[in-house]
């Protein structure tokens, strides 16, 4: 990985999915919050495959499914690089995943605990604060 990311991605893996899903699933959390901008270069397979003592055709496999969703490039002798409109495009289909799979959890262990909007808003600023990262604030209009 390159130095000027300093802890982009967590070496620990999650045995519940293959590794090439949680790669791609941190690249995506990285554009997401901006680690990562449009036009930026993706650390190059060998770096990742050498840095987290990966199969490099492990990595390929998870940076692939990034181009197929057109999230990334590949410039030919060059690397991948994050295309033009894949924050925007992320940022829809994770707002859509998080309504239809996340919200109705959440949604019922709020009802299952008895919690009121009062209570929930009265948290929010110490939750906010624990969860602040740069470059949340313009998330709110896209």
């Amino acid at each position: 990985m390159q130095q000027e990311n300093p802890g982009i991605m967590d070496p620990q893996w999650d045995d519940s999915l293959p590794i090439y899903r949680q790669l791609r699933d941190r690249v995506v959390a990285m554009i997401l919050e901006g680690v990562l901008k449009e036009g930026d270069p993706l650390p190059s397979v060998r770096n990742v495959a050498a840095e987290f003592r990966l199969n490099p055709l492990t990595v390929l496999k998870g940076y692939q499914q990034l181009v197929d969703e057109q999230l990334v490039e590949k410039r030919r002798g060059r690397g991948m690089y994050v295309n033009s409109g894949a924050r925007k495009a992320l940022m829809k289909d994770e707002r859509q995943r998080f309504i239809e799979d996340e919200w109705p959890k959440v949604y019922a262990t709020i009802q299952r605990l008895g919690l009121s909007t009062d209570e929930l808003f009265a948290q929010a600023p110490a939750v906010t604060q624990t969860l602040s990262t740069p470059g949340k604030a313009d998330d709110k209009h896209e």
